[in-house]
């Protein structure tokens, strides 16, 4: 089961971020994803949330 971001619907749709990744880095990545059960897109916002927190900044949204 892949949870959902219930966070992103606040304010309306938000706005796409496309980025090229590496077919085989691509799958080591969906496999990590799959593993904590969130999407991938969601997997990479916790990440730039974590990343925020580490340098003192309060993630947005």
């Amino acid at each position: 089961m892949i949870k959902r971001d219930k966070k992103s619907t606040i304010g309306g749709p938000a706005p796409q971020f496309k980025m090229r990744i590496d077919p085989a880095l691509r799958e080591q990545l969906d496999a990590e994803a799959a593993a904590q059960g969130i999407s991938l897109a969601n997997w990479f916002k916790n990440l730039a949330r974590e990343a925020l927190k580490k340098k003192g900044i309060e993630p947005k949204g």
